[in-house]
């Protein structure tokens, strides 16, 4: 791994400035913490210059400019089943080697002593975790919202999918709501790439065999079964968290898991198929109140809500060559939202 520290080196942040900023890895820096993954700390790191990390001259090895911003620490525990050396690194080479406004940007990292560090951009609207456990408050994010999150996650994936350079692709595998942040300007910026693949350019069948690894209410059912990774893997776990957004609840609330071991997806699908989807609708869509105070004609427009489901339904599909791509998800997403703006523009010139 001495390599991977040399060649990142410029991007080394000491553990001394990360323990200070966080004082220690306080609790009162904690956003966030994830079933022994990882925890998350917002802190104002003293160290670095986000914008320009190489302006001064004649630092220190390893000293950053001198600058502060409000950052996004994200800690991984030393000994981890899920996360090691390997995965660390693996997620510093993709996010120092792909820029897109909806994908987080890597300020730095530290490994140092027995910590592995990561020092993302702040995220000061949280994850979306956290709106569909309801640590945050659900009726902030009205449908207009939550269309515009997913079409910028899907841009994200897009971009990874089919937008490299050198015709390269990735392949994210872990698409959930805990790696969803939601900046200043709700703008979504994808996060998380520990797992992520890369695939060289010319794959045979675009495909790659790989043991299994993701979350059982997110992980593509054909790839865990076969071990075949592709990009309609990333399209289903994306197609769980469209219908997490349109029901307001995480992919593994009990109460999806009640009917079925793997939680939301398939008992999504199977509404879909039985047409009693709408039933499962986040109530707090159905009466939806806008900025100004008023009902936004009881929430989403009809055939705003029926092209969201049509795709999420797709998305889903039990196996992989029946998924759209992303190319086809972005499309049909902003085509959701576009129902929806006009019925707003109406609604006001009413």
């Amino acid at each position: 791994m001495d390599s991977n520290e040399t060649k990142l080196g410029h991007l080394k942040i000491r553990l001394g400035d990360i323990k200070l900023a966080t004082n220690n890895f306080s609790e009162t820096h904690t956003i966030a913490s994830w079933d022994g993954e990882c925890t998350l700390y917002r802190a104002e790191l003293h160290c670095f210059d986000k914008v320009n990390p190489s302006s001064e001259k004649g630092k220190n090895k390893g000293d950053h400019p001198k600058g502060h911003n409000i950052v996004v620490i994200k800690r991984y525990p030393s000994r981890s089943d899920c996360y090691g050396v390997e995965e660390f690194f693996t997620e510093i080479e993709m996010l120092s080697s792909v820029e897109h406004p909806n994908i987080v940007t890597l300020i730095g990292f530290c490994i140092e002593d027995s910590e592995m560090i990561l020092v993302t951009e702040n995220v000061s609207n949280g994850y979306l975790d956290g709106y569909l456990r309801n640590d945050y408050d659900m009726r902030i994010l009205i449908w207009e919202k939550r269309l515009k999150i997913c079409i910028e996650v899907a841009n994200a994936l897009e971009h990874l999918h089919f937008e490299m350079e050198d015709q390269k692709m990735i392949i994210h595998r872990d698409i959930c709501p805990y790696n969803i942040g939601l900046d200043e300007n709700w703008r979504a910026k994808i996060d998380g790439f520990g797992d992520c693949v890369f695939l060289p350019p010319n794959q045979e069948d675009e495909a790659v065999y790989i043991n299994s690894r993701g979350r059982s209410s997110y992980i593509d059912l054909e790839y865990e079964k076969t071990g075949k990774l592709k990009r309609e893997s990333d399209v289903y776990s994306f197609g769980v968290v469209l219908f997490e957004i349109l029901c307001g609840r995480t992919a593994f609330d009990p109460i999806y898991k009640k009917e079925n071991v793997r939680g939301l997806g398939p008992v999504a699908r199977q509404s879909c198929y039985m047409g009693t989807l709408e039933d499962m609708i986040d109530p707090i869509l159905k009466d939806e109140i806008g900025e100004n105070n008023f009902v936004l004609s009881k929430g989403p427009n009809k055939d705003s809500l029926h092209t969201f489901m049509n795709i999420a339904y797709q998305c889903v599909a039990e196996t992989q060559d029946q998924r759209p791509t992303m190319k086809v998800v972005v499309k049909e997403l902003e085509k959701a939202l576009s129902f929806q703006v006009s019925q707003f523009s109406k609604t006001l010139t009413f």
